[in-house]
């Protein structure tokens, strides 16, 4: 007799050993609380950029709102509960953008690509949640007095690295303030856009499931404990031929082309707790 799926459980292939384990689900149906850990050394830097370039890559249902911008991250995540102890970085890249949908209209930012450095995370994520994820090596950042280097690389080809240079810190309540005051004429960014896409097996062009989600950006266990700010960054794309990144290189070609204007902000935080990401929704 074959085996019976069972109900509001987490599965993903191979199901032929029962339930998935993962972020939102360790053994024996286990949830994993978040409140003191991962702990993540976050660098990001946020560019001006041109809306016509950045308006080809929106997805149906998806426009880009202002500020018109791009932003970069890179995270380095340590003490990952569901991973027992383990952790892996993350490379993201972000555009404002507001969707539009039969039933929902939702301000925040959309995912374009986020690469990891780990199968784990980009499996659970992309099946799960349907973040846009990817893999490549991501070594952890150089760090020279107040700069900081973060690069990525596939099979030893660097097509990406992010220099932020002259960090300040501040206080996490002034950090707060600022953030604050900059939003105050804008759309509240309500958390992270994607664009799930699962193609149909045997039919190029077609697909099994395809749908805007929305990752809720309230996250009440992370405590922010440390914060560096700065103006100054640069953001390098190298780009490949089809021999140096034979998978990535039509993703790594069309970003190294976009025009990127002044930084408008460059930060680097250290934060403490987290989110298993189960309020995750499909955008209608």
């Amino acid at each position: 007799m074959s085996y019976q799926f069972k109900p509001n459980q987490y599965y993903r292939m191979p199901t032929h050993f029962g339930p998935s384990l993962g972020p939102r689900q360790g053994l024996d149906g286990r949830r994993f609380a978040c409140v003191d850990s991962p702990d993540d050394t976050m660098l990001l830097a946020t560019f001006k950029a041109d809306k016509t370039q950045l308006e080809k890559l929106m997805p149906p249902g998806f426009t880009v709102r202002e500020p018109c911008t791009i932003t970069f991250d890179f995270s380095f995540i340590t003490n990952i509960e569901w991973l027992a102890g383990r952790g892996y970085n993350t490379f993201g890249v972000s555009v404002p953008a507001t969707y539009n949908g039969e039933k929902d209209t939702v301000h925040g930012d959309l995912l374009l690509v986020l690469w990891e450095n780990k199968a784990d995370p980009i499996l659970t994520g992309r099946e799960d949640l349907g973040f846009s994820k990817i893999y490549c090596e991501i070594p952890e950042p150089q760090i020279i007095g107040n700069d900081v280097i973060c690069r990525a690389s596939w099979d030893g080809f660097e097509f990406a690295s992010l220099k932020i240079s002259g960090l300040t810190e501040i206080s996490p309540d002034e950090y707060a303030k600022q953030s604050a005051t900059t939003s105050a004429d804008q759309p509240v960014s309500e958390g992270t856009l994607h664009y799930k896409y699962i193609p149909k097996t045997g039919c190029p062009g077609e697909s099994d499931s395809e749908y805007a989600a929305l990752t809720p950006g309230d996250w009440p266990n992370m405590k922010l404990d440390l914060v560096k700010q700065t103006d100054t960054a640069v953001l390098t794309f190298n780009s490949a031929t089809w021999e140096q990144l034979p998978t990535l290189v039509h993703i790594v070609n069309t970003l190294s082309a976009l025009t990127l204007g002044d930084c408008t902000q460059a930060l680097m935080t250290k934060t403490r707790g987290g989110n298993d990401l189960s309020s995750q929704r499909i955008l209608r």
